[in-house]
């Protein structure tokens, strides 16, 4: 049965209370609502006030029971203080009590009868940057690299946050955090880690970005801030029904395989950029590979090279045509793996001994890996 006794104390409102003809109705309604609202503003200020004072003696209290402790000053006074203040303590109580007991037997009225159920934060949409669909790739990187700048030392520390309310609290007090640049950063962070074979390491932070991007796929399925979803999610996670938990898993581990294919792509582009920027070093004045360029001589000419034995050369090089002879020494020059030395006694493609101005004189050098493996043989 429904218990309608909570209702029997209720103020009518001002419209609702007949008056005289004769008297300015309108005008004796706002007379008695101003009343109405100077009183309670009166009472709201005596709570403040109260509230203040209780703070401050428990304060003092506190301050002269430390100094009882430690032995400073006069220990008669200051147990004679102690006592005021307590006595002080129990009056503000008694003052609190009355005042409670005075607004329980005040009638409800227009402005006291209807309280809000829950307080929410009103976010303008319109002040809210654009969704991350909308900007180009060029701003997204310039929003990232000026997030990392600003926030990088927080993002980690969130990273690294192990309890699910140590998470909650910090992104609450931290609310710049909960956006696509924090979750954009742990990603990076984590291929990192990765690479450099931190394991472990890389595991808890993937855990941490997975939160932020529930956060995010809540706020996007709802339409709202994301800043609005971080309780929600932090105390569904918290308590989490079997499907729920078996899915935030599935999705973690997933994100982390591909974490780890993705690092393994990245440091085989390493490698390739690596060796790419040494071959561009090995290049000769002509621009060729000399490694490339000795692997497609003739065997025996490759054998001249790795013997450094300059008549097997001449030798070899008088059997080829001429043409295929000069190409070859061509492209040995090129490569840096011979030199012209005008200087020098040499031998031109025809094996001849004698050598005159036109003809290109040349001195052999080192190849790196293979006289290095015949050197260690000898």
């Amino acid at each position: 049965m429904v218990d309608y006794s909570r209702w029997k104390n209720i103020e009518i409102s001002d419209d609702e209370d007949d008056t005289h003809p004769n008297i300015d109705t309108p005008s004796l309604f706002r007379w008695r609502h101003q009343a109405r609202v100077e009183r309670m503003e009166e009472q709201e200020k005596k709570k403040e006030t109260l509230e203040s004072k209780k703070k401050t003696t428990e304060k003092k209290l506190e301050e002269v029971k430390e100094k009882l402790q430690r032995n400073e000053g006069n220990m008669d006074e200051l147990k004679k203080c102690i006592d005021e203040l307590e006595r002080e303590q129990q009056r503000v109580r008694q003052e609190e009590e009355e005042l409670r007991k005075k607004e329980k037997m005040q009638p409800w009225n227009v402005d006291t009868i209807s309280k809000p159920g829950f307080q929410k934060t009103v976010i303008n949409k319109s002040a809210i940057n654009r969704k991350v669909e909308e900007l180009s790739e060029d701003e997204k990187e310039r929003n990232l690299r000026d997030f990392v700048k600003k926030y990088e030392k927080q993002v980690k520390q969130y990273g690294m946050l192990r309890k699910y309310d140590d998470s909650k609290k910090f992104l609450q007090d931290n609310q710049h955090l909960v956006c696509e640049d924090t979750a954009n950063y742990l990603v990076i962070w984590c291929i990192e880690l990765s690479m450099q074979e931190k394991n472990d390491l890389m595991s808890h932070v993937a855990h941490q970005c997975i939160c932020i991007q529930y956060v995010l796929d809540i706020a996007k399925q709802l339409d709202i801030d994301p800043r609005a979803c971080v309780p929600s999610f932090f105390h569904r996670i918290k308590e989490p029904e079997a499907e729920y938990k078996k899915q935030f898993q599935v999705e973690i581990e997933a994100f982390k395989e591909r974490i780890r294919k993705r690092a393994q792509e990245k440091l085989a582009l390493l490698v390739e950029e690596q060796e790419e920027e040494e071959r561009k070093a090995r290049l000769g004045p002509g621009g060729l590979d000399p490694a490339e360029v000795f692997e497609s001589l003739p065997e025996e000419l490759q054998k001249c090279f790795e013997t450094r034995d300059i008549t097997m050369l001449q030798e070899a090089m008088a059997k080829l045509p001429v043409d295929e002879a000069r190409q070859h020494l061509q492209r040995c020059i090129d490569s840096g793996l011979w030199v012209p030395n005008a200087g020098g006694s040499g031998t031109d493609i025809d094996g001849k001994s004698e050598a005159t101005a036109e003809d290109p004189l040349y001195v052999p050098v080192k190849l790196k890996e293979k006289d290095e493996e015949n050197e260690s043989k000898e």
